[in-house]
Formats: structure tokens, sequence, C-alpha cells
């Protein structure tokens, strides 16, 4: 597969995206062994430390894998996907317990400490999740529905319980993806929605809204059995 050199500017994001080009278009099938090092940096013309970063923040997304001693293979397509194959099981269920521990707290100061503004992008990121829904964008329905919860989240207007959130975005997205079965081939939809979580935090009713977090993620994790 041709590369493109790259430019001094941003090296790294740039072999990235060109790395990651190569996998999401197939031209490095899943369980295939990607050029070695040495080949990465001849055919990009930056150094090895450039393409070790690189390869480095792939694999940690889950696109990749390193094997130490045999070299780097190709994960998944996505790093939706390559999440989800981290999270299963136990895991998931922990993902979601810890979920339901933030977010129903989370949602009960939203409801008090929300803006009109917030309000308002919460309406929004529910009509782009409706949009990718209906044209079966699921990784990006995905991505949209985690970014919802961390705005709720955020707009409780507690720093330290919106910092640990944050941290937990790659896996909550996944756990997103999972529990709906958004996987690429899908032919079917979640059926859970946020509306009702939305208007109780637009209403300024925090009792509601922890119940409204609480109830669906009460209700994931009855679809997720137990190991």
């Amino acid at each position: 597969m041709p590369l493109a050199t790259t430019r001094r500017a941003g090296l790294v994001d740039q072999v990235i995206e060109q790395l990651r080009t190569a996998v999401t278009q197939g031209e490095w099938p899943i369980g295939e062994r990607i050029p070695t090092e040495t080949e990465l940096v001849e055919q990009l013309g930056v150094g090895r430390n450039t393409v070790r970063e690189a390869v480095r923040a792939l694999a940690h997304t889950g696109l990749l894998e390193v094997r130490q001693g045999d070299g780097t293979y190709v994960r998944a397509t996505s790093e939706v996907s390559g999440a989800i194959r981290r999270l299963c099981g136990t895991e998931l269920r922990e993902v979601l317990q810890v979920r339901r521990t933030l977010e129903v707290e989370g949602a009960r100061l939203a409801a008090v400490e929300r803006t009109e503004e917030e309000v308002a992008q919460l309406w929004a990121l529910l009509n782009r999740r409706e949009g990718e829904l209906r044209e079966g964008h699921w990784e990006d329905f995905a991505r949209t529905d985690a970014e919802f919860h961390c705005a709720v989240v955020r707009a409780g207007h507690n720093t330290l319980l919106t910092e640990l959130y944050r941290g937990l975005t790659e896996v909550i997205t996944a756990s997103v993806a999972a529990t709906s079965s958004i996987t690429p081939g899908a032919d079917h939809a979640p059926e859970i929605g946020h509306e009702g979580l939305a208007q109780a935090i637009a209403d300024r009713d925090p009792d509601r809204a922890a119940a409204e977090a609480c109830g669906f993620l009460d209700e994931l994790l009855a679809r997720v059995e137990p190991f």
C-alpha cells in the first residue's frame, strides 16, 4: 500500500491518520500483520519514534495489536469495534455499574445546575442521535449517545465528577455499542431512548432525572448475562 510522505507539522497525527485509513479502508485486513517499523519509516519518511508513537496510539484505541517479538496486527476496523472487542461479559457489567454510579448523581446535579444552553445542547444531541439511528450510522450513533451522557454529567457543574466520567469515554462508548448490538452489519436498532431524562433535566426535577438515569442503566444491566 503506497503511503504519502508526511509534512513536518503534526507528524504523529499525520501518521496516525494514514495508518487508520489503511485499516478502515481494508488495505490491511483484520488479522493481518502490518508493515514492519523499518518499512513504515522508509515509506513515510519519518523517524522511528514517530512511527512508534502512532502505532502505540492506535493500539490503545484497539485498532492495532502489538505482539512482542512477532509484529503489529490489525485488530479491528474502527475505534468503537476495537473497544467492543475488549469489552464483554463481566467487564461490561462492571462498566455499566460504574456508569450507573456516576450518571445517576450526574443527572440529579444536572437537573439543579444546568443552564438553558446546556438543555438546548442535550436536545440537539438527541436529535442528532435519532438521525444517525434512522440512517443506520451505528458507530456515529454510539459516539453521539456517549456524548449525550457526558453532556448530562457536565451540566451538573461538578468538575471532579466530570473529569472522572470523561476518563471513561472510550469504554462508555463501547458499552453503548455493545448493549445496543451496534456492530458492523447489525440490522436492528436500540430501543432505549433518553427523552425522559432530557425532559426531567429541563424541568429541573432532580428526583425524576435520577430515576430516568437509573432506570435505563438497570435495563441495560438486565440485558447482560452475569458470568
